[in-house]
Order: C-alpha cells, then structure tokens, then sequence
C-alpha cells in the first residue's frame, strides 16, 4: 500500500498550501483564517515515480474557544495513528511559539518519523528564520515555501530515503505471491471467508455491520501455494458514512483495491445485488484489476432452477461492464465450495499476468482485420494497423501502431478486445489498448 504522510501542526502555518502544492491540486481550501480545515482531506503525490498518500489536517490548538476545536483535534490524532511518516509544519514568519512545544511533545510520544518543516521560507536569504526551531529537538529541519515551492526538492528527497526500502524489501518478498483484496458491503461475509479459509479464527467477526476498520493482509497457504488475503472495510454509501474513522477505512479499502492482483466482490446472495454492489464493481473497472464476483450465504436462496438461471443473468447484466469477471457460489458460514476459490484465483491471476510473444499478438491482429476490415476514414483513407505487441502485465496492455490512431472507433476497439480475449487465452481478465501513430518511413 502507498506509504501515509500526515500533515501536523498549529492552526493557519500553511499545511493546505503545502497539501495543494504536494499533491499538484486545489482540492484544500487555503485562507488566512484558522481553522478553515476542519475535516481530514486525502490526496496523492507522485515523487520519482514513487506515490504517496497525503492527509491534510486541521490546526492542534487545545486552547481554541472554537466548539469544534474537539472535534478537529480527534481528526488530526486519527490521521497521525494511521501516517507512516509526519511532517510538522511550523510558521518562520511568526516563530517559535508555546503552542509548537506543545504539539513536538505530542509528536514525540507518537513514535513516528517526523520531519520538521518549517514553511514560508520564500528564499535562501531567509532560512536564518528556521534556525530558532532546532530548539524542539528533532534532527532534522527542512526550510520550505509551499507558495513558491523552495527547499520541496529536499523535503520530497527525504522522504523517499526513509520509505522506498522498505517498499522495495516488502515487494521483493512478495513479488511472486498473488495478492486477493475482498471486499463488499458491510455484513457480505468477508471476514467470515478468510477466516473458514484460514481455518481459524483470525478476523473479527461480528454480525454488527463495520466491525472491520482497517485493511488486514492475510497469508492463506493452499496446495502447498501461498496467498495474500486482503479483508477490507464494509465499503457503505456515502450519505451513510457518518463515523470519521469509517470514512478513513473507505479511502483504505479502495486503495487496497490498487494493490491487489485479484479482487474478490463479495455479493450477499440472500439480498441480491444492489446499487452499492455495482457501485463497487465501477472502481474495481477503474483499477484495472482482475475480478471475482463471490455470491456469499448462497445456501440461503430457495428457488427453483430455471430461477437460479434467470438470478444469474440479472447479476450479470447489472454487472456487464465486467464481463470478463467468472461467478462462483459459495457459503463462508459452511464452508460451501469455498475450496473451488483457488483454482478460479489461479486462472484469473495467470491471465493477468500473461505474457504474450508479440508475433503472436500481430498474427491475430492480421486475421482480425482480414475477417473484419477496418472502416474508411477522413478523405476516404482506409484506416490500417500495422503492427501491435504487448508492453506490460497486470492488467495485459497493448499499443497498436495505426495510420490514424484519433478515428478508431469503440466499436472496432471493442472488437479487437473481444478478439484477443477469445484468441489468447485473456478471458478472464481486463486488457488495456494503446493505439499510436507509426512514424513515416524517409524517402
């Protein structure tokens, strides 16, 4: 998962400008008055080629007469249990004040890295203005402007030496262990499925909807082969997410979704799939992750077979946007085909990771166009494909080289999709296409 840097510090020293000017958006509210960030706020930073997960928080101040000072502080503790990493950000321009010592002693007990970040340095000339902060005892301070972006280049620097290796250890371990995130409303059963898994009682479970809050990765071992569960919080509609700490395990749960090879959508049979359901389904399409759709407490339903039929076809056509997704029936209460998960897993996942040899790719590509050939275009040009290959895995993506790649139709993409899927071997997975413009052969 992307390393969590949570942004501390007194009210109104700049924590939303340097989280607008970090994450390269506008998304938190930047005014003179404190206080004005309130709520936790999330976003994403890409620092050479690394990602990060960036939480903005409203301003410590234990003295403020604000009725939501409380409520705001509990935000902020929140984002500092979850952070990797904390940047505390102080004021040069108004000093060293009572309230940063107050906050450096809560910072200290908190046993995570901090990085001392004291901003509205605008320039070289001023950084004898930060030299008065080495008084909060922390090793390391950083000058920065987050209006003009001074000393970010150091600061980002920093950061990376104190996350990537242990990234890089964690993937080097894992890199050959397919990872399974679940997830699903609250109350489908996802705890209750890696735990018969699991043979053991190694999740929480309850018939209280969210008793999972965090994102908790599981080894499962089957046939000698090991797996990585990933049980995530009951993702709710938005108007329902009331608790602050549940808001934050939606945000971790679709991340987990980005980690994972294969995404189980936990879907309680016995209430059929709801709005939430394909909800869910659209950000697991959006990942480009593989797909499962698990329909739990299936030994509830009761209904005769031409019914289980026409049940079937209703998930599928709620869900069409994954076709490529294969169904499987299980109980997680019994233990019903729960063994038959792995062998599907295992399909899904070695799709996934396909690698195709590009004269195979370009063979196909040959055949498709000859049985379907490609439409005329502007001033009455054929559009042609020249040749394709394949550049990467998980999900399997493909350029296609083309005289006019900006006319090729979605219907002519889908069926060269549909071709590929059928041909190689790529039926259970999502594929990207790249359509790009052959460079023109000198005379």
């Amino acid at each position: 998962m992307e390393p969590i840097v949570a942004l501390v510090g007194r009210p109104n020293v700049g924590k939303s400008t340097l989280f607008n000017r970090l994450t390269k958006s506008k998304n938190a509210i930047v005014d003179n008055t404190p206080g004005i960030t309130r709520d936790r706020l999330y976003g994403e930073a890409k620092w050479d080629d690394n990602t990060f997960i960036i939480i903005d928080t409203g301003g410590l101040d234990h003295f403020s007469a604000d009725p939501m000072a409380t409520s705001i502080i509990q935000q902020a503790y929140i984002a500092m249990e979850e952070a990797d990493i904390i940047l505390f950000i102080t004021d040069a321009r108004h000093g060293l004040i009572a309230q940063d010592y107050e906050i450096a002693n809560i910072l200290r007990k908190s046993k995570k890295p901090v990085l001392l970040v004291v901003n509205k340095v605008d320039e070289q000339s001023l950084e004898h203005l930060s030299y008065d902060f080495y008084a909060l005892g922390f090793n390391e301070l950083f000058p920065v402007s987050s209006v003009q972006g001074y000393g970010l280049n150091d600061l980002q620097t920093r950061l990376n030496v104190l996350i990537i290796p242990e990234e890089q250890d964690h993937k080097k371990n894992d890199e050959d262990i397919c990872r399974i995130a679940v997830i699903g409303k609250p109350n489908a059963g996802k705890s209750s499925m890696i735990n018969k898994l699991a043979g053991k009682e190694r999740l929480l479970v309850s018939d209280i909807p969210g008793t999972t809050r965090d994102a908790i990765d599981t080894t499962i071992t089957f046939n000698n082969k090991p797996y990585i569960f990933i049980d995530t919080a009951g993702i709710r509609k938005k108007a329902r997410i009331n608790e602050n700490i549940e808001y934050y395990s939606v945000v971790r749960a679709l991340k987990s979704i980005k980690r994972a090879d294969v995404t189980l959508l936990m879907i309680d049979a016995s209430e059929g799939i709801s709005e939430q359901d394909t909800k869910l389904a659209g950000y697991i399409s959006e990942a480009n992750t593989s797909v499962i759709i698990c329909l739990n407490k299936w030994d509830t339903i009761k209904m005769e077979p031409k019914k289980y039929l026409h049940y079937l076809d209703t998930i599928r056509v709620r869900l069409k946007f994954i076709p490529f997704a294969p169904m499987v029936t299980i109980s997680a209460l019994t233990g019903r085909h729960l063994n038959k998960i792995f062998p599907v897993i295992d399909k899904v996942y070695n799709q996934f990771s396909l690698r195709i040899s590009t004269n195979r790719v370009n063979n196909l590509l040959k055949q498709a166009s000859e049985a379907h050939t490609p439409p005329y275009i502007r001033n009455y040009k054929r559009l042609k494909f020249y040749y394709a290959t394949q550049i990467s895995t998980k999900p399997p993506t493909f350029i296609i080289f083309t005289n006019y790649p900006k006319d090729v139709h979605f219907s002519y993409e889908r069926f060269l999709s549909n071709q590929i899927r059928e041909h190689l071997g790529l039926k259970h997975t999502p594929i990207r296409l790249f359509f790009k413009q052959r460079k023109s052969k000198r005379r």
